[in-house]
């Protein structure tokens, strides 16, 4: 190893990954949510943050639209 390096001359070169950088944003989950992904996380071997992650992008890349119904009370 060098004592000094010369940073001028190190070639820097973009980080190729910028543009995929997440952003931390705080969301409320229903504890039935939460359950699910954590379970589906100790079956995979995936951290559930990261499943529901992947997730949410699997729904914009299909451009899926939430579909909800309302039961009616008789």
């Amino acid at each position: 190893m060098l004592k000094e390096y010369d940073i001028d001359n190190l070639n820097p070169r973009p980080n190729p990954y910028t543009k995929e950088l997440k952003k931390q944003v705080t969301i409320k989950l229903s504890p039935a949510v939460i359950d699910y992904f954590k379970q589906e996380a100790t079956e995979s071997g995936i951290p559930y943050q990261t499943l529901i992650n992947l997730y949410l992008v699997d729904c914009v890349k299909k451009k899926r639209k939430p579909k909800m119904s309302w039961e009616r009370a008789v």
